[in-house]
């Protein structure tokens, strides 16, 4: 039942796609809405015959690899996505690190937490969305190119920021393990490959931590940072699941001075100064 489910699902996407859409002529005589079973495997880069087996409910295996290229030929979206995989029998989607979509309440919910910093972050540790507080507190993370707003990446790679992590021989080699985790479910991902790669050769701290193989889960923390312009400052995070792989990580000040170094930060609104 499942496989032909399957060979329903991929028919009626393959129909819905014109060739307009996909850059290719229409051609005459077309008999059928859509794209071809040959269009398809083209832009997908699998074969013909093995497409066609796929769309007959045949009982064939397909990678992760191969259902993505599909699914993005097929334009599914995320919903789309996560059924094409349950019918083609494998057992976990993988969702790349940056599909997470802060949607306009996410960000209503991190402006409204006030003085208390937070930061929407994937599994890999990229920051997606904040509020006003975690931006006083972290500027360079914040502010950095794509593929560098990452907070594990400014902690091994940025030599002086604005809020230093002091308990990073703890610290660091935890979210290391944390980060191998996640990247469990991620080791077929050219992003999360090449991440670890540019980070490897940017980072002699981490490429040894990397190197330790030690993996953990995610849960509460005490951090205790240095700031360049108002000293210790103590936090306690916590963290929660907002959408699949995106996390809503909150700072919670553990002591009379740092809440009132936020406090300060977020009236005077430049930390270099």
């Amino acid at each position: 039942m499942r496989r032909s489910d399957l060979a329903a699902f991929l028919r009626s996407r393959r129909e819905r796609i014109t060739p307009e859409m996909v850059d290719l002529a229409p051609g005459p005589r077309r008999r059928t809405p859509g794209l071809r079973r040959e269009e398809v495997a083209q832009l997908a880069g699998v074969g013909v015959t093995w497409y066609t087996w796929l769309e007959q409910g045949r009982p064939i295996n397909a990678s992760p690899q191969v259902l993505d290229a599909i699914a993005r030929t097929l334009r599914l979206d995320s919903a789309e996505r996560h059924h094409l995989y349950r019918l083609s029998g494998q057992a976990e989607v993988p969702i790349a690190a940056g599909s997470g979509q802060v949607t306009p309440e996410m960000q209503q919910i991190l402006d409204r937490l006030g003085d208390l910093p937070a930061c929407l972050s994937n599994s890999r540790y990229d920051a997606l969305a904040w509020n006003a507080a975690y931006a006083a507190l972290f500027p360079e993370t914040v502010s950095a190119p794509e593929g560098e707003r990452n907070s594990l990446w400014q902690v091994c790679v940025n030599p002086a920021p604005a809020t230093a992590l002091l308990n990073r021989d703890q610290e660091l080699g935890r979210a290391v393990a944390v980060f191998r985790g996640a990247y469990s479910r991620h080791t077929d991902d050219p992003c999360w490959q090449d991440f670890v790669r540019r980070l490897s050769a940017e980072s002699a701290e981490f490429a040894r931590l990397w190197a330790r193989q030690d993996v953990a889960d995610p849960g509460p923390r005490v951090k205790e940072y240095k700031h360049v312009l108002l000293g210790e400052l103590r936090f306690g995070t916590t963290s929660f699941t907002a959408v699949p792989e995106v996390r809503l990580v909150v700072y919670t000040p553990m002591d009379d001075e740092t809440r009132s170094a936020v406090s300060w930060l977020m009236g005077k609104g430049d930390t270099a100064s």
